[in-house]
């Protein structure tokens, strides 16, 4: 007996020296945590990993504690961390805030130990084992089904009234006798060729307004033709030509002047 006792207490010589993990095989068996992500399987380790004696309620998942330990984003943090809480293996004990204060948890495989710190009805609200809980919950076997309220089993049948059976789409006969003038009945394949009578009909009167229209048009140019050709045209004065007035075709010739002949005769006398 003191051979074996001082043998356990050199400890076990086939592993590495140092602490460890205490987890119990209950928690890696569980369906809850074959459930987990990931993240959140590796964020259990991290709360394992800092218990050593009294402090769990006072785990930390913030960045700054997890940063240098690799983890590189805080939103994957924040949803591992929440999920472990609605699987039962981790209670949150205090609420952090900013600018410095962290949230605290508590592994739930073990006893919460007390501080003054706690968030108020940690102490009550605190469950040890809730994931065998979660999990118990969770079992389809054990689901119990809906109960329906009272009087919804009368109302349970999709089957509709027999009103509703009997209710049929068709017109009633005063929509069916209703007039709506002649309609006709095109052969198959030419309902494009064959317009109705009603159509033809208006498409001649439109033609024949068309070729009134126009006639009245061409009578109204021929009387206003008529009335440009009959007027009077003004007449345009005559522009005077330049110079002396006439040509020598237009020219009246005068008679000579006897006095200016006496003179051309005169000075000849004399001399």
């Amino acid at each position: 007996m003191a051979n074996g006792r001082n043998k356990l207490r050199r400890g076990d010589a086939g592993r590495d020296a140092g602490g460890f993990v205490a987890l119990p095989w209950t928690v890696l068996d569980s369906p809850a945590y074959s459930g987990l992500s990931h993240p959140a399987k590796a964020l259990l380790l991290e709360f394992a990993r800092q218990f050593v004696r009294d402090n769990n309620g006072r785990l930390l998942c913030s960045m700054t504690y997890l940063g240098p330990r690799g983890w590189k984003s805080n939103d994957v943090i924040t949803r591992a961390a929440r999920e472990l809480v609605a699987a039962g293996f981790v209670h949150q004990t205090a609420q952090g805030h900013r600018p410095s204060k962290a949230s605290w948890y508590a592994v739930t495989w073990r006893a919460l130990d007390r501080h003054p710190g706690y968030d108020v009805g940690t102490m009550e609200s605190f469950q040890r084992g809730a994931y065998r809980l979660w999990v118990a919950a969770q079992r389809p076997t054990e689901i119990a089904p809906p109960t329906p309220p009272p009087g919804a089993e009368k109302n349970a049948s999709l089957t509709p009234s027999p009103g509703v059976e009997r209710a049929s789409r068709a017109p009633s006969p005063g929509a069916v006798e209703g007039g709506f003038g002649t309609f006709s009945t095109p052969g198959d394949g030419d309902h494009l060729e064959k317009p109705s009578t009603a159509q033809r009909s208006g498409d001649v009167q439109e033609v024949e307004g068309v070729q009134e229209r126009w006639a009245n048009i061409e009578q109204d140019d021929d009387a206003a033709s008529s009335r440009r050709e009959t007027a009077p045209r003004p007449t345009r004065p005559r522009r005077r030509p330049k110079g002396s007035g006439l040509d020598d075709a237009q020219r009246v010739p005068q008679p000579p002047d006897p006095t200016a002949q006496l003179e051309l005769l005169l000075p000849e006398r004399v001399g």
